[in-house]
């Protein structure tokens, strides 16, 4: 399996551009040149910006320059402090992760599809020329397994786009639930050296979203500690999320051990293995805990879940740098947080 070279340790600007209010306020001062210069500090490499179609698109598809000019800004400040940057495209026209969004149709409507050639292409004329410090991810989180065969073929056309302008540029790829690492095997081959394959890792899950108000079945005030046995997780599991795919029903030895590394090694292989076929780098695009967890237990599961990514050299970007739920940088991890930058 080969190694994304500047794009092992990353962190993403969620929030900014994407999951927002969408004001001139947020797009120009949530994120400062600072930032930048912070995470650089950190010994970071990459930023993974997550951006809405409507940051650079109005409602009948024209396109915005205020819109790419924040894009450009970003990619500057990226330049200036040599690090590099994935653009992320949340969501596009007909299509968002977040049903919340009420966005919808993408998958069935042939306009929807060819308005978001059409962005990867104006993206691609523009930001083409930094294929060596800029990557591009076509789409966030695919939801439904149902629309994996459909998604393998837009994503082949939009490769296909992109490919006639920036033949070169790295383009990430993610699959179904959500870019769980399950659904990896289900990827089409890669049509050349510059794909590289994407997953996202929230698991397990009663941990990193303890208390999360937007998942259906979890309490508020849903509370539990990382570092427990395999047997106390599959019991929480089993009461909670019953028909949860992705369930917590570990191949361990032993259900009395503690949770740790091997955890990960065991939910990751068989993506690995898909990988390491195919000659593809593996990138986990997401991973992270809650704030709501105890600041020891985000610490321990950053270190345990870090430890295979570095054994594999499988590149990754935390969620999220600045609030998001997810907030790394901010002062509920001040105890910590020395330690964390190590890890992340």
């Amino acid at each position: 399996m080969r190694v994304w070279e500047g794009y092992q340790k990353g962190i993403n600007l969620g929030g900014w551009f994407s999951q927002c209010d969408y004001s001139k306020d947020r797009f120009e001062n949530f994120i400062k040149e600072d930032d930048i210069a912070k995470i650089v500090e950190w010994g970071l490499d990459h930023v993974r910006v997550p951006v809405d179609y409507n940051l650079v698109e109005a409602e009948d598809g024209s396109y915005m320059e205020t819109g790419f000019a924040y894009i450009d800004r970003i990619i500057d400040w990226c330049g200036k402090y040599g690090i590099n940057m994935i653009l992320d495209l949340h969501k596009t026209y007909g299509y968002s992760f977040d049903v919340g969004e009420k966005e919808s149709g993408f998958f069935f409507e042939e306009a929807y599809q060819e308005r978001f050639y059409k962005l990867w292409e104006e993206f691609s004329r523009r930001y083409g020329k930094y294929r060596d410090r800029v990557a591009f991810e076509l789409l966030n989180e695919i939801t439904d397994q149902a629309y994996a065969e459909k998604w393998r073929e837009v994503s082949a056309t939009c490769i296909e786009r992109i490919r006639a302008i920036a033949p070169t540029t790295y383009i990430v790829i993610g699959s179904y639930w959500n870019n769980h690492v399950t659904a990896v095997k289900d990827l089409q081959d890669p049509v050349d050296e510059y794909i590289i394959y994407n997953f996202h890792c929230y698991d397990p899950v009663i941990v990193t979203h303890q208390g999360a108000y937007w998942v259906q079945g979890m309490p508020l005030d849903f509370r539990f500690n990382y570092k427990q046995t395999y047997a106390e997780y599959c019991k929480e599991f089993d009461r909670m999320f019953p028909d949860l795919w992705g369930g917590f029903h570990p191949n361990v030895p032993d259900l009395d051990a503690v949770i740790g590394p091997e955890f990960f090694e065991q939910i990751f292989a068989p993506a690995i293995q898909v990988a390491k076929e195919r000659n593809v780098p593996l990138y986990c695009g997401e991973y992270g805990v809650i704030e709501l967890a105890a600041p020891e237990d985000i610490l321990a599961w950053f270190t345990d879940i870090n430890s295979v990514f570095v054994k594999y050299g499988i590149g990754r970007a935390a969620w999220s740098y600045k609030e998001m739920d997810y907030d790394i940088s901010g002062e509920h991890l001040k105890g910590v947080i020395d330690e964390l930058k190590k890890v992340l």
